[in-house]
């Protein structure tokens, strides 16, 4: 029993090699500007891969104290590769030649923003020529991910900067007319429509007099003869219906 986890210890600190080390991106993964991978974002990854679906946290911790522990750096959230055969730099100059069309999931909720606004992230958007990746990526996060067409030869055209990461390609934001994606479904369509509602519908205001003005309120009027004045005017006016009302009947 004991041979057995060690060699299975073993097995996923190869992998962990491998995707920390060598070929992050292969997995759809982009580390941070420390080179770090954090777990929630390296969990997924691994369990796509085949026979891999059981490992959770603990299995890793299992590595970073086992006689691997030399090979990675870890911190509460997250981990990397001591070696590190791969580099990115966004400091570098763009590519100058992309695929005409790239790819980039995003999750249902977001499809009517992405198509109306653009996508923009704090640090990079992740795309890729391949449209199983950017499935693989993003159901990551959705169970059903909406993919989007990103018309990189226009983009680039306008000024919008693409760096590759192996066989991703990462940018800091696409305007909405560089996107292109499928129609809005009828459940994201009934969903804006209490928004539209709400932005057509015009607010309420009270009637404010114009600059230089007051509104008249004889019941405040400082002159109590003008005020007792408005009060018998009310007064006679109302006996006299009174007595028209009498005599008709």
């Amino acid at each position: 029993m004991q041979r057995k986890k060690q060699i299975r210890v073993d097995s996923l600190s190869r992998l962990l090699v491998y995707i920390l080390g060598h070929r992050p991106d292969e997995f759809g993964l982009v580390p941070d500007e420390e080179d770090f991978v954090a777990f929630k974002d390296l969990l997924p990854a691994i369990h796509e891969e085949p026979g891999w679906g059981y490992v959770r946290q603990g299995h890793i911790q299992e590595v970073l104290i086992g006689k691997d522990r030399p090979l990675f750096e870890y911190q509460a959230d997250r981990m990397r590769a001591k070696d590190r055969r791969w580099s990115f730099n966004s400091e570098k100059r763009p590519a100058s030649t992309m695929p005409k069309i790239l790819f980039t999931p995003v999750r249902r909720r977001a499809h009517p923003h992405a198509l109306e606004k653009g996508l923009r992230s704090d640090r990079f958007l992740v795309l890729t020529p391949d449209r199983d990746m950017a499935e693989r990526i993003g159901r990551r996060k959705d169970q059903k991910p909406v993919l989007m067409e990103i018309l990189t030869e226009s983009a680039q055209e306008q000024g919008i900067p693409f760096f590759p990461f192996g066989q991703l390609v990462l940018t800091p934001e696409i305007p909405a007319r560089f996107i292109s994606g499928p129609p809005l479904s009828k459940e994201a369509l009934a969903a804006k429509e209490p928004e539209k509602a709400k932005k057509a519908r015009p607010e309420e205001r009270p009637i404010q007099p114009f600059a230089g003005t007051f509104v008249l309120d004889m019941a405040r009027d400082p002159d109590p003869r003008r005020r007792s004045k408005a009060r018998k005017d009310r007064g006679w006016k109302e006996e006299a219906r009174r007595l028209r009302r009498r005599k008709n009947s």
